[in-house]
């Protein structure tokens, strides 16, 4: 674990040499670049303590040398607020450090936009999954710790206590536990410890008065205790390694709380680690302790017997050794505290003792391993093992409040996860500040503007991209509003018509009493009746005037072109549409709608070259309904002038069941004979097949859709 260093900031040669003498094949180069290209950055600047900017970025490099990283994480860690702090650009780390170092530190300064909202547990959990779903790499999270140790051992240096306590409670619920659950458990330690004195500096400077007591009287009284469990096993047989540790004073503070008692009643001040070879050592070793010494009732677990979810083994009790000193002792063996130590990463710098020059890389892997197959809740964290939020994502409002949103959402989830007003008003949204359009994904740490207008209102074509349930049904329930008025507005315009051809004027009672012929509420549902083609013409007259509905009707209302097969979404059922003939779209193609007061609404391939022309038309986001079938195509196909051709093609045709229905010859000279036809096709993928059918005929010389 890495200590505090006062004085000087270390050396560029200081650094350079920690880096090498626990990996020799480490690049000296890119750290000495680093550390010229941070000190020339920071320039001038100045931290609170008075101290250049630059000793901070170093220091976090010294406390990330002690758990024996890369160089490349090293360099990061030098680096990693130059771009949100100086004027150094993204491009210029990438340029001058490569494109690895350069999307570690942009995932550092992403960590660092963040503004804390702790306000409750559920903001700052939102935080820690944030955290873990930004760090893909697991370096760029334990750069931000080190970071955020390095400005804990600093905070008494910051005058405004308000500031002071902010950020000791952000790193108290958010800071620590993240390394305790990534097992930085002497990271996590340092910073309760830290934030424990600034946040309640009374009961911080009891306990730590109270300790230097229990020391002042004991002197070296934890490796006096230790020593003697160790003799005492060693007596009966039992080869053990056995350390001890005083608890830090936030983990007493919170016991104490915790269990309603007081200082003197703490059983778990002195905490012994017993590790034997075997399991059937750790019983003999726990018996003898036993015998020798009273054990305190409810303190004893057996988790060797019955493990905790994660695999976590080891046998725990409280004894009353010497003058009532309660003491907690942990026995297991070598593989399990090798799996409850290493396997969660506690202690790294003790795993690296094996000098392997590349021995870094192993625990990165370790741990990546571990949170990726970890089943705790209890032991690793709560819902946030990595891989479980790599379905999220996490972006900022403008003032920095945190949204959460599904992988692949776009800026109209977003829009609505803040408000439904926002979502129906959003024309356009900034992504880090640059425009971008309403379909395009967010990724994770991205700042989010929605631009807004009052006239703005859904539009149906969102429901092909959004992601999120909430803006879904928001869309959906104005689309069907908005499409129930279209469809009362268009059915007015047809009961005009309707009432324009009766033989006589209606008088003034006429409607009330066709709506209690037809059993219909108002004349909204008429209206929509009509324009949906649920109640006929004829039937409508007859119910305005008896006897006016009989037989044909003069002057009736003309069928749309359309197909019984087709259907198109966007548009409120009912509602009157034609294909147009100018490309005739058939069922596959990509289209969109034109929209023209009192006429159906014209149905255009995307590719049309009627729409580049520019049309004085509203455009309507279009999609083929489901199971549409049936279209028309138009082809062109130039033949060869020889006898036989229009035969080739005729039943190349047939074979592919494509129906003509209009042929016309549009050219000829000596060579070749030039057809336009129009064939009925099942959809696009139907045309595309009889396309390549007509190009392999050697009687066909060219066969495209025109």
């Amino acid at each position: 674990m890495a200590t505090p260093h006062h004085g000087s900031v270390l050396r560029q040669y200081e650094l350079v040499d920690r880096v090498l003498s626990y990996d020799p094949n480490a690049d000296e180069a890119l750290l000495n670049r680093a550390y010229v290209f941070s000190m020339q950055a920071h320039g001038s600047q100045k931290r609170a303590s008075g101290d250049p900017y630059f000793s901070h970025p170093i220091e976090v490099a010294g406390i990330l040398t002690d758990l024996h990283l890369d160089d490349e994480t090293i360099a990061t860690a030098i680096l990693h607020d130059t771009i949100e702090d100086t004027v150094a650009t993204p491009e210029q780390i990438e340029k001058t450090f490569g494109p690895n170092v350069a999307r570690l530190v942009d995932g550092v300064t992403k960590l660092s936009k963040i503004e804390a909202q702790t306000e409750n547990e559920r903001a700052a959990e939102n935080l820690r999954k944030f955290l873990l779903a930004m760090s893909g790499d697991i370096r760029v999270l334990l750069v931000k710790l080190a970071d955020r140790l390095h400005n804990m051992r600093t905070l008494h240096h910051i005058p405004n206590a308000d500031k002071r306590r902010r950020i000791a409670r952000e790193t108290m619920d958010i800071y620590a536990p993240l390394a305790e659950r990534i097992g930085m458990y002497e990271f996590m330690k340092e910073m309760q410890t830290l934030a424990f004195r600034e946040l309640e500096p009374d009961a911080y400077a009891s306990i730590t008065k109270r300790l230097e007591q229990l020391q002042d009287g004991g002197g070296d009284r934890i490796s006096r205790i230790g020593s003697g469990i160790r003799m005492l096993l060693g007596r009966a047989g039992v080869n053990a390694d056995v350390t001890g540790r005083e608890k830090h004073p936030y983990s007493i503070w919170r016991k104490m709380a915790e269990r309603h008692i007081s200082f003197e009643q703490l059983s778990d001040i002195m905490a012994f680690r017993v590790i034997v070879a075997d399991e059937a050592e750790c019983y003999r070793a726990l018996g003898i302790i036993h015998q020798k010494w009273p054990m305190v009732p409810g303190r004893f677990k057996d988790y060797i017997s019955t493990p905790k979810r994660n695999g976590y083994r080891s046998l725990h009790t409280s004894v009353i050794h010497g003058e009532k000193a309660r003491i907690e002792i942990q026995i297991r063996s070598a593989e399990m505290h090798a799996q409850a130590e290493y396997g969660l990463a506690a202690h790294w710098a003790y795993k690296q003792g094996n000098g392997q020059p590349d021995a870094q890389a192993n625990w990165i892997r370790d741990l990546l391993e571990i949170l990726e197959h970890a089943e705790s809740a209890e032991e690793i964290l709560e819902h946030t093992r990595m891989a479980m939020y790599q379905d999220r994502i996490f972006a900022f409002t403008p003032n920095g409040e945190l949204i959460q949103l599904p992988k692949g959402a776009t800026p109209v989830d977003f829009a609505y996860a803040v408000h439904t007003d926002l979502g129906d008003q959003a024309v356009g949204a900034k992504i880090n500040s640059r425009v971008v359009p309403l379909r395009t994904p967010i990724e994770n740490g991205d700042q989010v503007q929605i631009l807004r207008s009052k006239a703005q209102e859904p539009q149906p074509g969102w429901l092909n991209f959004v992601v999120t349930g909430k803006a879904r049904a928001a869309i959906r329930r104005f689309v069907r509003h908005k499409e129930r008025d279209e469809s009362i507005a268009l059915g007015r315009k047809f009961y005009d018509e309707i009432v324009r051809r009766l033989p006589a004027q209606l008088g003034q009672e006429a409607l009330a009493a066709a709506l209690k012929r037809l059993n219909m509420a108002d004349q909204d549902v008429l209206m929509e009746a009509i324009a949906r083609g649920s109640i006929s013409d004829a039937e409508v007259m007859e119910a305005l005037m008896p006897g006016a509905g009989g037989g044909d009707v003069a002057g009736a209302r003309p069928a749309p072109q359309q197909r019984e097969a087709i259907s198109i979404k966007g548009l409120t059922p009912g509602v009157a549409f034609t294909l147009a003939p100018c490309c005739n779209p058939v069922p596959g193609d990509r289209i969109v709608g034109l929209r023209r007061p009192d006429e159906a609404v014209e149905v255009h391939a995307i590719d049309c070259p009627t729409l580049a022309d520019g049309v004085d038309a509203d455009w309507v986001d279009l999609a083929w309904g489901d199971g549409s079938d049936g279209g028309t195509a138009r082809l062109t196909v130039i033949v060869k002038n020889e006898p036989g051709s229009l035969g080739v093609m005729a039943s190349i045709l047939g074979a592919q069941q494509a129906n003509i229905v209009n042929l016309a010859l549009v050219h000829r000279d000596s060579s070749f004979h030039t057809f336009q036809l129009s064939i009925e096709v099942h959809d696009v993928t139907h045309l595309m097949r009889i396309l390549a059918a007509l190009r392999a005929a050697d009687a066909i010389s060219s066969a495209e859709r025109a």
